[in-house]
């Protein structure tokens, strides 16, 4: 069994789909682990240090990819990477399924079998494989780094001889994983910090890290989906939800946004309106810049600043947060390939009647196997 890892193409991605600590293990389960030359160089991993673990290092992609059985990635191969990859093979990472402009035709053309992280069940079983909650947990975090970075205020109040410094106050938009994630490094920073969500489920997460949390007086029970996620809510509610939002944000100094809606373009949560109403330097975040921003002022991979209010649209956040982010994206991947794909006995074989290999099946034998994609791809169409 031939496990190869390429090194990331992408614009602004500094991650690795492996570490030192997992090629030990695969290898333990008698796997070859072959890396490409300098695949690890963004997340501060040297060549050496894949080679102690018990990796092999190709001098190029080409050479990594000759005859591997498996290949892992963060994000999806590039075009030229693609051809290099065995026909039939396996490909498992963050292949963005829901993105209207992925094109699924890439791999059924070369038969290949395709795994997608971002379709993981959200199941108790498959929290040690889950991508999408160890990735936006440091994409939390570096966005209030970013913020404070940006803002041209201290966070804790301060008191001197000079004077008082008030504390900072900071929103957040969205209270999932990279969310809370926010709300906890903020308060750490000792600012004063509010939360939004549709979902009254998370109030009590909100209030045990010390926020406030922010709601919507509204008939609708709930605004969660089965599988945890935020889903969309009526007109009514929205207009409640701008409203609020608006007059929120007219004494914050920096604002977190996180909303998303698996499948749809992100929510518009911050208004041209609201820009002009919020303090001259204040700073806002947009972690959904890359679904279309819940700011409709971001720009994709820039700071703009629009009305006096900085405008952050960093698009991979954990890519910010390298060094850390590779080796828990390399474990969610390791647990799920050991997992479901080895036997006992260190043969491999894949489980196909496991839900966690079904959830994320996304292409097999030269066709698009997942129900969800299968029907949002076909609507598209």
């Amino acid at each position: 069994m031939k496990i190869a890892i390429l090194k990331e193409m992408h614009p602004k991605e500094q991650r690795v789909a492996i570490s030192p600590d997992a090629v030990k293990k695969f290898t333990a389960l008698g796997a070859d682990v072959v890396i490409e030359a300098g695949a690890g160089l963004g997340s501060a991993i040297a060549d050496s240090s894949f080679q102690d673990a018990g990796a092999s290092i190709a001098k190029d992609a080409a050479a990594a990819c000759d005859n591997a059985d498996v290949v892992l990635c963060v994000q999806a191969p590039t075009d030229d990477q693609l051809a290099l990859i065995p026909a039939g093979a396996l490909l498992v990472g963050s292949l963005a399924p829901l993105d209207v402009t992925t094109d699924l035709s890439r791999y059924n053309d070369k038969k290949l079998t395709t795994f997608s992280m971002e379709l993981l069940p959200r199941i108790s079983r498959a929290q040690s494989m889950d991508v999408l909650s160890s990735q936006s947990n440091l994409a939390g975090y570096r966005a209030v780094i970013d913020a404070v970075a940006q803002f041209g205020k201290v966070i804790p109040m301060m008191m001197t001889a000079a004077g008082t410094v008030p504390p900072a106050k900071v929103l957040v938009l969205g209270a999932g994983v990279a969310g809370l994630q926010a709300i906890a490094t903020a308060k750490r920073l000792g600012a004063i910090v509010s939360a939004f969500d549709v979902r009254p489920a998370v109030k009590e997460q909100v209030q045990s890290l010390g926020a406030k949390f922010v709601e919507v007086p509204a008939e609708e029970a709930d605004g969660e989906t089965a599988g945890g996620y935020a889903k969309e809510m009526s007109e009514d509610y929205k207009r409640k939800q701008s409203e609020l939002i608006h007059e929120t944000l007219k004494s914050q100094d920096i604002c977190i946004s996180t909303a998303l809606i698996p499948g749809k373009p992100a929510p518009e949560l911050i208004t041209e309106v609201m820009l002009k109403d919020m303090k001259d330097g204040s700073v806002i975040v947009d972690l959904a810049v890359a679904s279309g921003g819940n700011c409709k002022s971001s720009k994709l991979d820039s700071i703009v600043t629009k009305h006096g209010v900085q405008i952050i649209g960093y698009s991979n956040m954990p890519s910010r947060a390298a060094v850390d982010a590779s080796p828990l994206y390399a474990r969610n991947l390791y647990n799920f390939v050991s997992t479901l794909m080895f036997t006992k006995e260190k043969t491999f074989l894949v489980n196909w009647e496991d839900e966690l290999i079904t959830g994320t099946l996304l292409t097999k034998d030269g066709a698009t196997v997942h129900p969800m994609v299968s029907q949002i791809k076909g609507a598209a169409a």
